[in-house]
């Protein structure tokens, strides 16, 4: 049994290893935190003020909430609209939402126009060749045209791979039409025919049903509102350029050119299909990344890019990898011709004749995460190996980046370029 003296000993002793493996607990931690603190930075979130120009934080029909999360590379927007909430990645599908929400603000306007009332009276009054679901769910019946139709062309240009049955010129004849006036709705507007926004789709479906079966043309349609009402962000010419290309062609038609163009560069045809038909990206997208490559003639490794390109997941990845082409096709376009592409890691890098390897950076914000800290000099490593004469970098950000992301980037030999939207023009 223990006297009360032993006892009080015994709970010092226990108190003071107590203490020592507080110390363990916490200091030691707390030493690697702050090392690590100055290795790496932690992403955070802003205000819609701090990074946005005031002209894009609101405007008719719509507000961005003024909490702006941050991942460490994009940003991360939530939008109020007459339309609904909208929650994009990245500034420039913040643009580019703003555009749709003033295209389904106009196409909204056009259904409530005496024009638009005549055409549905009349296409109701139609005969529905493609089913009766046109009349009684437009919205859902038109969403499949695109891909249902261009199963059913190998070139637009020669028509039907296989004979047409009685009855499927019409369901045909139908079909392109609607599909044809919701291109060029798109087109007069300056949006993407293949956004993701579902309420976008809804308003162009709706319209260019009326349009196609009413017998009434698209510019008779739009004529009451004076114009596309598309908001505070237009397209730039580049960017115009490629969306008449996009609406003027179905999918189909739109896939065998870009196959024709990938041929002509020489990309081996199981890359070129793997790429076409990657599920992540649309006819868009697709085409957009061909046509910046196809500009970069005589440049070796486009391959190696498209390569990289396959490893998108998602949205947000397939217009990294569009912004990614369309900088280099602008550098070749602005700076200097790009004569080599290769990929290591996270990165694709860009020889050009001037002897600079770029680096493109299609962010917001770039950071220098722990990810970053680690993945980048590895890349840096690896492409310096196979090209030891090179010396001269430089990192092209669509964004800006932080200060110790610039720090960290010197170190490695690299100068940073911000807000190149500046110098050379993209699509959306």
């Amino acid at each position: 049994m223990f006297s009360s003296r032993s006892y009080s000993n015994r709970s010092r002793r226990l108190l003071m290893v107590f203490f020592i493996a507080s110390l363990l607990t916490f200091s030691v931690p707390a030493a690697i935190s702050a090392t690590a603190m100055a290795r790496f930075e932690v992403p955070g979130s802003q205000t819609a003020s701090e990074v946005l120009p005031r002209e894009l934080i609101t405007g008719p029909h719509y507000k961005v909430r003024d909490k702006v999360v941050s991942y460490g590379y994009m940003r991360n927007y939530v939008v109020d609209s007459d339309f609904g909430v909208f929650q994009v990645t990245g500034d420039f599908a913040l643009r580019k939402l703003i555009r749709e929400i003033g295209a389904i603000a106009t196409l909204q306007e056009v259904k409530k126009g005496q024009a638009y009332l005549s055409g549905v009276k009349n296409a109701a009054s139609q005969p529905v060749e493609f089913g009766s679901n046109l009349i009684n769910d437009p919205v859902d019946t038109i969403s499949g045209v695109p891909k249902g139709v261009s199963t059913l062309f190998q070139n637009v240009k020669t028509g039907l791979t296989t004979q047409a049955g009685e009855g499927q010129d019409g369901k045909m004849a139908q079909a392109l039409a609607v599909s044809s006036n919701k291109r060029e709705l798109a087109s007069k507007l300056g949006v993407d025919v293949y956004s993701n926004n579902k309420v976008l789709q809804k308003e162009l479906n709706g319209v260019a049903w009326a349009t196609s079966l009413g017998s009434l043309s698209v510019s008779a349609a739009l004529a009451p509102i004076g114009g596309p009402a598309v908001g505070a962000v237009s397209l730039a010419r580049a960017g115009q350029q490629l969306n008449d290309l996009v609406n003027q062609y179905p999918p189909q038609r739109l896939r065998q050119i870009n196959e024709e163009k990938l041929q002509a560069m020489g990309i081996p045809p199981d890359v070129s299909s793997r790429f076409l038909d990657h599920p992540s990206y649309t006819p868009t997208q697709t085409t957009v990344i061909v046509a910046s490559l196809e500009t970069l003639s005589g440049a070796r490794g486009r391959d190696a890019f498209l390569r990289q390109a396959l490893s998108a997941g998602d949205d947000e990845s397939a217009n990294f990898f569009q912004y990614t082409a369309e900088t280099l096709c602008g550098y070749q376009s602005k700076v200097a011709p790009i004569i080599d592409i290769s990929a290591f890691g996270p990165l694709v890098f860009a020889k050009a004749s001037n002897g600079i390897v770029i680096v493109p950076l299609p962010l917001d914000y770039a950071m220098w995460t722990e990810s970053a800290s680690q993945r980048v000099p590895d890349a840096m490593k690896s492409y310096k190996a196979v090209n030891p004469n090179s010396k001269r970098y430089e990192f092209w950000l669509t964004g800006t980046a932080s200060k110790m992301a610039k720090e960290e980037s010197v170190k490695l030999g690299i100068q940073i370029v911000e807000n190149i939207g500046n110098r050379i023009e993209f699509t959306y």
